[in-house]
């Protein structure tokens, strides 16, 4: 048999169900990678490992107890939960040393799902100060890095869950992305990871959905682990403000391996933010997914950017908004990281009459965006405009005005499909000469994962399965 870790979560869960390996001897190998490795790729923030090891221990006697049938979908495949997110007595920081000391006070729902599913939770993955920043740099851990070069960053903000993910310290994660935090740590990381649509994963008990930019979905490295996650994720909640229609083969896992029929895949790589360079790897990665678009028979469209510069302003309002959305005592405020601080100043000083006429234009925007990308099955684009950057590199700048500068160069892509709650996924078909990843987007119309599904698990068939099998150095 391969090494634990190069089997993919649906093979492990296969494994799990036939007695071939046991939930103890998966946990195990995968506990003593991260605590091995962990440090290397700044992975985890906490690792939970008893409470890792005695769940197991639980599934384990129940894979003794039941028929195969009647086992949970996931039952033994280990999934840790981003440092965003809560689990009940386990502590949470939310990548700030603002909430040192604190303990999570009950589970998020999704976390009870993927705990139903029997998924077993290694730890807390990290995650950047409130999940503000697109790369994972914090006073509470190591840095986030891409397992395919140590000196460049994981992206953000579920970039400890993409490094996990990427260094075979899990099968699969469970991330967030509110403008692009699933997305583009994917990229950076060479992984498939979905921003479901939006209101397809509660956010209940406590976290509000408001503008609705947010939403929980999976980081894998293939399509149908991904799938299979997001089956088990799907849920929604009374007081949800926004629900996703199911389906309509009846799960997310039905459309891989289906034939998704001749598609027209619209498709532009101009940033809508001002100034923006996309880099020549980049564009080599956008024109090479094209290409194998049309390889597999599927028109491809040059359109205009359906998302125009006029956006970014009013979107920045939301942002500053949002980073306020945290409470941090008053006597904890030095602890913030310069960037947070300087974007809670500018959130404190949106009125709110300017926060609501940002969300209306927004939403006027979104109007007219989709009256554009539905007349195609879906939309490609470059995921981020760069290949990994060095650690350190948003930072190293004079301001933190400067660094938000550079984020929003870096992944001016992304955040469109938050405002307008389509889905998408990064698909991670190319490598740079000297070995670094470079995803590229797909997005959907609003409620059509499936669609997105067929096509990537297409794609990924027609350059070798699982994405031609590339690994890192670490692995």
């Amino acid at each position: 048999m391969a090494h634990i870790h190069d089997l993919t979560a649906l093979d492990q869960a296969a494994a799990v169900r036939t007695r071939e390996l046991s939930p103890v001897e998966i946990t195990e190998h995968y506990l003593e990678r991260a605590e091995r490795l962990g440090g290397a790729v700044g992975a985890f923030v906490t690792l939970t490992a008893e409470r890792a090891l005695d769940q197991a221990r639980e599934q384990e006697a129940l894979v003794t107890r039941e028929d195969a049938a009647d086992l949970p979908p996931l039952l033994g495949v280990p999934v840790p939960i981003k440092d965003l997110n809560l689990v009940k007595d386990v502590p949470i920081r939310f990548g700030s040393a603002t909430y040192e000391g604190f303990v999570a006070p009950v589970d998020d729902s999704v976390v009870e799902k993927l705990r139903d599913a029997g998924t077993i939770m290694l730890g807390k993955t990290s995650t950047p100060e409130f999940g503000l920043p697109c790369y994972t740099e914090t006073y509470v851990g190591d840095p986030a890095r891409t397992p395919w070069d140590l000196t460049r960053s994981a992206g953000g903000s579920s970039g400890g869950a993409a490094a996990a993910v990427a260094a075979g310290l899990a099968p699969a994660a469970q991330g967030s992305d509110g403008a692009g935090s699933i997305r583009i740590p994917a990229s950076v990381c060479g992984l498939y990871g979905i921003k479901p649509t939006r209101g397809r994963v509660s956010w209940a008990p406590i976290v509000p959905d408001l503008a609705g930019l947010s939403t929980n979905g999976p980081i894998t490295r293939n399509v149908a682990d991904a799938a299979a996650l997001l089956d088990v994720m799907t849920h929604n909640n009374p007081g949800d403000l926004y629900w996703a229609p199911p389906p309509a083969l009846g799960s997310f896992s039905a459309y891989v391996g289906r034939d998704p029929g001749r598609r027209r895949i619209a498709r532009y790589a101009t940033p809508a933010v001002p100034g923006a360079e996309v880099h020549p790897d980049v564009l080599a990665a956008y024109e090479s997914a094209s290409a194998v678009l049309e390889a597999l028979g599927h028109e491809v469209v040059e359109i205009a950017p359906p998302f125009g510069g006029d956006m970014v302003p009013e979107f920045e309002k939301l942002w500053f908004g949002f980073s306020c959305m945290h409470p941090v005592a008053k006597e904890m405020e030095s602890k913030l990281r310069p960037l947070t601080a300087w974007l809670r100043e500018r959130g404190q000083a949106v009125p709110a009459p300017a926060f609501l006429q940002a969300q209306s234009a927004l939403q006027l925007a979104t109007r007219f965006a989709m009256l554009v990308t539905d007349a195609f099955d879906a939309v490609l684009t470059p995921t981020v405009t760069q290949p990994p950057v060095p650690v350190g590199w948003f930072e190293d700048v004079d301001s933190p005005e400067e660094t938000f500068e550079r984020m929003k160069h870096f992944a001016p892509f992304a955040a469109m499909y938050n405002v307008s709650g389509q889905p998408a996924v990064n698909l991670p078909l190319y490598w740079t000469p000297d070995g670094l990843p470079v995803g590229v987007m797909l997005a959907g119309a609003f409620g059509d994962e499936g669609t997105l599904i067929s096509l990537s698990a297409q794609i990924e068939a027609s350059v070798g399965g699982f994405w031609g099998e590339r690994r890192p150095p670490v692995w």
